[in-house]
């Protein structure tokens, strides 16, 4: 006996981060969710923030406004109400009561400040929406503006997932740099990186890494996946994408050396100039070079060889919800 169809239902998600405001308005019938419309703007709502764990009034007053046009994109097509969530910097903040009370005041909706480890699950949930990783053994990896979350796990069991304090807002107001960035000072981010993941990530994750491997003994092994804005711009400057692609984006791999080679050409660029890289969004030439810098750090420091893409994550598993 077959099993029922499930009839579509058309559904929005606003996700409020460090570095951006993002909408996903999406088809969603169980754990299939066909995207209708996905926009992004950048607000900075990190800016200044790690200085005293405070959101400042300007970018809370932007992240804001930027909310209330997304709430109007979904409902004219089709949404009705989205679900707003939002994710690092509004949960460290000491005064995120600002940035909601800001948002319910544009847009008469709560949001939802989720937690680290909430994130990280919706990042797998939605990420093994896609068929080709949905029984695959997997590390995931969103490297967002104040925080990444790493996953490991397989199918419907994931056995580790925890969000760290590194990001590429985080890190742009952590280590700053000259126009171009210097030799050392690249260096010095490779370091702090390497050091972040030998002493912070590395105890957690290498333990669930060998019990995972130990799981799929015989198999491929497990593969590295990554998520989020900051890939999918590593993905478009390799295939050279002027615009969003997401068959070409997910067809995309990247090994460690094209990864380092990216690395090395952002950080000898002024910015002027990282902004007119195919594929690199002008509005996100500061960042990406931490997050390039992060994602090349992993894969020196725990031995991946190729990196995939995806182009699904945190809110593909909150439309669904």
């Amino acid at each position: 006996m077959s099993e029922p169809i499930t009839k579509p239902v058309r559904r929005a998600v606003i996700d409020v981060g460090t570095n951006s405001v993002k909408l996903l308005v999406a088809d969603v019938a169980g754990r299939v969710v066909d995207p209708v419309v996905e926009e992004s703007e950048q607000t900075r709502l990190g800016n200044g923030f790690f200085q005293d764990n405070q959101l400042r009034p300007g970018p809370i007053s932007e992240t804001a406004r930027a909310v209330a046009a997304f709430v109007a994109r979904a409902r004219e097509a089709g949404a009705g109400w989205p679900r707003v969530i939002a994710t690092s910097a509004a949960r460290d903040a000491k005064n995120a009561g600002e940035l909601t009370g800001a948002i319910l005041r544009a847009t008469g909706l709560k949001t939802e400040v989720i937690s680290g480890d909430q994130e990280a699950d919706w990042v797998f949930q939605g990420v093994t929406t896609d068929p080709l990783l949905a029984t695959q053994p997997l590390l995931l990896l969103d490297v967002g503006g104040g925080s990444t979350e790493f996953i490991v796990g397989q199918g419907d069991r994931k056995h580790f997932r925890q969000s760290f304090q590194m990001g590429t807002v985080r890190l742009l107001e952590h280590l700053p740099h000259g126009d171009p960035p210097k030799l050392e000072e690249l260096a010095g981010c490779r370091k702090w990186v390497a050091d972040f993941l030998e002493n912070e990530v590395r105890p957690k994750l290498e333990p669930a890494l060998r019990r995972e491997q130990d799981m799929v003994s015989g198999q491929a092994g497990i593969q590295l996946v990554g998520t989020g804005g900051t890939i999918t711009i590593l993905a478009r400057m390799e295939a050279r994408l002027e615009s969003y692609d997401r068959e070409r984006i997910e067809a995309t791999r990247l090994s460690r050396a094209q990864v380092s080679a990216h690395v090395e050409r952002l950080w000898s660029l002024p910015l002027a100039e990282r902004k007119m890289t195919v594929g690199l969004p002008k509005k996100r030439a500061d960042v990406i070079l931490f997050g390039a810098a992060i994602y090349e750090g992993v894969m020196s420091a725990f031995k991946f060889d190729e990196l995939r893409v995806s182009t699904r994550g945190l809110r593909f598993a909150a439309v669904m919800g």
